[in-house]
């Protein structure tokens, strides 16, 4: 059966599902200066309490502070600021890749053993887009994989009929079922991760080096992060590459 086009996607999906919320001790006050957030403020607090600087003495914002920080290299203080995010629209291919990253990361994806991919979409690999041979032959392989796993499905539930408990029957059937997707079939993933992780995963995945697809997703984590916590992300910058797609480059490395 032919896809349909809403079963195609192009584009991730990335939304902020929490971010860090500051309560400030009152017996420990900090002279605050500019603009910030509570991620950010929060890892000013715990860099002020190694020296007991909390009145602020060289007078700076805090987003001047947290650009010291970066620059100085003390990054440990950017842990204590966790933001949780939800990817769509990404592949399977793609995840394998992210879930690399363990140090400071928390990870929660959609398990193919439960969830019906009967109406599966799939992520074309952004080299394929935009080439209309490439494009029909990628997508009448993604049909016959959709197929192809409807009919194990259907033919492993009358295979195991002999499971009484239907629910157990279907996670049966659907996780054999599942070897015959592709790595283009799309899943969703809750990444929690601290500011400083955050900065080492966008700083490998967004170079030129990286796979097109995670590469096209960290830079949109990238400007998500930018507007949720500047001070955080600032000194990463978007530029045109060789291979004519966007990568980004940042100042001041493993932070």
């Amino acid at each position: 059966m032919p896809l349909v086009d809403s079963a195609i996607l192009r584009e991730p999906r990335v939304t902020v599902l929490s971010r860090p919320v500051f309560t400030e001790p009152s017996h420990l006050p900090v002279q605050w200066m500019g603009e910030s957030t509570d991620g950010e403020r929060l890892a000013e607090f715990a860099g002020r309490l190694c020296y007991m600087s909390q009145k602020n003495p060289a007078n700076r914002d805090t987003r001047a502070y947290l650009g010291n920080i970066k620059k100085q290299g003390h990054g440990s203080v950017l842990e204590h600021a966790n933001y949780s995010l939800l990817f769509e629209g990404v592949s399977r291919s793609l995840t394998h890749e992210l879930v690399r990253h363990r140090a400071g990361f928390a990870y929660s994806q959609l398990s193919q053993r439960y969830v019906d991919e009967s109406d599966a979409q799939f992520v074309m690999p952004p080299a394929i887009i935009g080439d209309s041979a490439l494009e029909a032959a990628w997508i009448s392989q993604m049909g016959s994989a959709l197929d192809a796993y409807i009919s194990l499905v259907d033919e492993l539930m009358i295979r195991y009929a002999w499971v009484d408990d239907k629910v157990h029957r279907r996670k049966m059937a659907r996780e054999a079922a599942r070897g015959v997707l592709p790595n283009s079939t799309e899943t969703k993933i809750v990444v929690t991760g601290n500011a400083r992780a955050w900065r080492t995963m966008l700083e490998l995945r967004s170079s030129e080096g990286a796979e097109m697809e995670i590469r096209r997703l960290a830079i949109a984590v990238m400007r998500v992060m930018q507007a949720e916590a500047p001070a955080f992300f600032d000194d990463f910058e978007v530029y045109q590459a060789e291979d004519r797609r966007e990568a980004a480059k940042v100042t001041y490395h493993k932070v």
